[in-house]
């Protein structure tokens, strides 16, 4: 049965529940040694299962539709979640922004590869279903399969980093390549790094990178599997979550404990791929272009953008609250330390904002969010979030680990006497309001999944490096660089060896010798 075919009702997105049914369906997938039976019931991801299964259930809440659902556009007759659909002005835009935020504020901006995030992608497909030549039908089928069920999809695109040094084509033991091709389709095989939140999505949609590109068709492919497709085989990292939930309570782990996205090894043995399912096939110039062409970098930019955005929200809020808590509010440099991260939040909303009031004409009259306001998001973004931890951990310091053990002290009146006194807030504020806001933002800033944060926003656009040759590369190809240049030589036609080539300006005083 197709994820699809969970739902009750043809015309709308799944319902929460349905979610959680659909991904009941043989998946394999392993933690610990052992294969889980069910992702939705098991402790390593049940609580994230139902984090994701409550932004479902919103696209069903009449007090929140207007904000998060459009009509969908395949004549289907019902209604999707509005980034599911392309946008064809800027006032679409500025509504999907809305609802990438909307749904982001459920999770506080931590987790970032919810359903919308794919939408960036799976919204181009109708409108740009020509660029796919050959698998023009299947883009479109596919458009139209996403954004009527609001399809949760994962992405791996990254090759594991294993045997870099060497051409790509030399690696084909790890690399997913073709290994055969019927009538029918092709067989795959080959593993992906890090396929974030594979475990509880409808389908993966599997890609190479322009480095994979070589003399090798075989590596040059991309096309679109379902999460129990046999074969395919998901090796998760430790679950937070499980470790949250089993040594402690809600409150010693609040984000920890219900938004951990699994990351997870992506093993494809010998999976068959029906024709049906490809969208680039042994092209290794669609490959390279894939990027900026399918409209995907713009899509997932603003996406990832407004996410990051709202999480940066939180962060300052939660920081504000951290420095009352210890009355280190008080301070000049904390007040300013606090502006800076604050000024950091309004930067990328407003790169957000520039992406929505400003896009891109694009193909069959769709727009693009604006490339570059994108490639700013993801230029800075690697430096602006190491900013805010590091910003953190030095003007709240040891607050972050002056915490008992558990919410269990709390229980103990011999204890819980003490922590009143000596653990108890400033500006009036009681010990165990304190110990939450500060058990909060260590498990923000400091556990485990704090770490993992770190890493994911530091890398979520790719190398630091690449993304900045990428924009050079953008503002060549684009004309942009060109017409910087230009500025200057208009700058130095001003003037040459003997002075102002004009007449605007006074040439300098004849010198006293003269």
């Amino acid at each position: 049965m197709r994820s699809e075919d969970f739902r009750a009702d043809k015309r709308r997105p799944f319902t929460g529940a349905e979610y959680l049914a659909s991904l009941r369906d043989g998946r394999e997938v392993y933690i610990n040694g052992e294969r889980i039976a069910d992702v939705t019931t098991h402790p390593a991801m049940r609580n994230s299962a139902r984090s994701l299964a409550r932004l479902y259930d919103a696209l069903h809440d009449t007090k929140q539709q207007d904000a998060l659902t459009s009509p969908t556009d395949t004549g289907s007759g019902g209604y999707t979640h509005k980034y599911f659909r392309v946008a064809k002005s800027s006032a679409e835009l500025v509504a999907q922004q809305a609802a990438i935020a909307q749904w982001s504020r459920m999770s506080y901006g931590w987790m970032g590869r919810t359903p919308d995030y794919k939408a960036a992608l799976m919204n181009t497909l109708g409108a740009n279903a020509d660029w796919y030549g050959p698998f023009k039908d299947n883009a479109l089928s596919w458009h139209r399969r996403a954004q009527e069920a609001a399809l949760f999809m994962n992405h791996a695109i990254v090759n594991p980093p294993i045997d870099r040094h060497k051409p790509a084509e030399q690696v084909t033991d790890v690399f997913v390549h073709i290994t055969g091709e019927t009538d029918a389709g092709i067989t795959v095989s080959g593993a992906k790094v890090v396929a974030t939140s594979s475990a509880l999505t409808h389908y993966n949609f599997l890609a190479q990178g322009s480095a994979t590109v070589t003399e090798d068709p075989s590596l040059s492919v991309m096309f679109i599997v379902p999460m129990n497709a046999p074969g395919i085989k998901m090796f998760c990292r430790v679950s937070y979550e499980q470790t949250a939930n089993t040594v402690a309570a809600p409150f010693d782990y609040p984000l920890s404990s219900r938004f951990d996205e699994n990351d997870a090894i992506l093993v494809l043995d010998n999976v068959f791929i029906p024709w049906e399912d490809v969208l680039v096939l042994r092209d290794a110039q669609k490959i390279l272009s894939f990027h900026p062409a399918s409209g995907f970098m713009h899509g997932y930019c603003f996406q990832g953008c407004t996410r990051f955005a709202v999480k940066l929200d939180f962060l300052a809020g939660l920081l504000a609250k951290a420095l009352r808590a210890t009355g280190g509010d008080a301070f000049r440099g904390n007040q300013a330390a606090l502006g800076e991260v604050i000024a950091l939040r309004h930067m990328f909303w407003s790169f957000s904002n520039a992406m929505a009031y400003n896009p891109i004409p694009w193909a069959n009259g769709a727009v693009l969010p604006n490339l570059e306001a994108a490639l700013a998001y993801r230029t800075f973004m690697s430096e602006a979030y190491p900013r805010v931890i590091d910003t953190v951990r030095r003007v709240i310091a040891s607050g972050l680990i002056y915490l008992p053990s558990s919410v269990r002290d709390f229980n103990n009146p011999e204890i819980d006497k003490y922590l009143a006194q000596y653990v108890r807030g400033s500006n009036d504020m009681g010990h165990i309001e304190r110990i939450k806001i500060m058990k909060l933002l260590w498990d923000a800033t400091g556990t485990e999944f704090g770490g993992r944060h770190a890493l994911y926003e530091l890398n979520y656009a790719g190398a630091p490096e690449e993304v900045r040759l990428q924009v050079l590369k953008g503002a060549e190809r684009g004309g942009r660089l060109k017409a910087m240049e230009e500025l200057v030589d208009t700058c130095m036609a001003d003037y040459d060896e003997n002075g102002w080539t004009g007449d605007t300006w006074f040439n300098p005083l004849a010198s006293s010798a003269e």
